[in-house]
């Protein structure tokens, strides 16, 4: 039996494919559309979601039911000694909070340890890789928990969004508010930091949020974390809701601002794609952790 395994929700952005090629197990995320269920990446496609999302179906997201999550535990520990469970950010939902409470209990006390991480999608995939880099450096499953904990914060996202109308279903502005930005082309920004999305600045106009979103993230880079991009431990991120095309555009915007820099391109989680709508383009940043010794 191997020593440390790793389960993680497809808030991560990893597909199954891809988390088979890794060797690590994503639970698929729930959602309820027009009152029917389907699960993220196993009988619900991007294209379906984002279909159904434009048509003006009732869709909501929600936690995986406790027996999905345990019943993926029972299974990766039949091939691991400890797992570390990965799922959202506490900050963005109950999930974490469940699988703690699960995790105390036997059968997995002392075998599941939840990570407290802060991200999700591109973010939670570049930390799942830092979680493969150190495994592979003979860490054991505590000793990880504690060293992604400890760097949760260093990571940030910017995300543009090209319609207001998801945000007001969320709660997030007000109807008057979508309305007003619509007619004035109004182009959001979100932050996402240690787990909270919040509203950044408001841009007219599509160029104006990406120049937004490329201009604080240089300001980070060259002062927040400018220490990790010195000493070559900085990682650049980027995420989309959008099409192929206009991704790929994207990411050669952000090569051309960032020349040099390998960038960690994902679709965004159809968690966050539920409040983004179609057409979000993002730009993050997330660091290495710092390493230490246990005695």
């Amino acid at each position: 039996m191997k020593p440390t395994g790793i389960v993680t929700d497809s808030h991560s952005g990893i597909s199954q494919k891809e988390a088979e090629k890794l060797g690590i197990y994503v639970l698929p995320m729930p959602f309820y559309i027009d009152d029917q269920i389907y699960y993220e990446d196993i009988d619900l496609s991007r294209e379906e979601f984002f279909k159904k999302l434009d048509s003006g179906a009732d869709i909501s997201t929600s936690q995986p039911a406790p027996a999905d999550v345990t019943g993926l535990w029972d299974k990766a520990l039949e091939e691991y000694q400890q797992i570390l469970y990965m799922p959202i950010s506490s900050g963005l939902s109950g999930s974490w909070a469940t699988a703690m409470a699960m995790a105390q209990d036997e059968p997995y006390e002392g075998r599941v340890f939840v990570v407290d991480h802060g991200r999700v999608s591109t973010p939670l995939h570049r930390m799942i890789l830092d979680c493969l880099e150190l495994m592979e450096e003979g860490y054991s499953a505590p000793q990880i928990k504690e060293i992604l904990e400890e760097s949760r914060d260093k990571m940030v996202i910017y995300i543009g969004v090209d319609t207001l109308e998801h945000l007001k279903k969320g709660g997030r502005i007000t109807p008057a508010a979508a309305l007003l930005g619509s007619v004035l082309h109004i182009k959001p920004v979100l932050k996402l930091e240690v787990g909270i999305l919040d509203p950044f600045k408001k841009c007219r106009g599509l160029a104006k949020a990406k120049k937004t979103m490329l201009e604080a993230m240089e300001h980070d880079i060259e002062t927040r974390f400018k220490d990790e991009k010195d000493r070559g431990e900085l990682y650049l991120l980027a995420a989309s809701s959008s099409s192929r095309e206009d991704t790929d555009q994207w990411v050669a915007e952000i090569q051309e601002a960032f020349p040099g820099m390998e960038i960690l391109c994902d679709d965004l989680s159809l968690g966050v794609s539920c409040h983004v709508g179609y057409g979000g383009l993002g730009i993050g940043c997330s660091c290495r952790p710092k390493r230490k010794e246990f005695l």
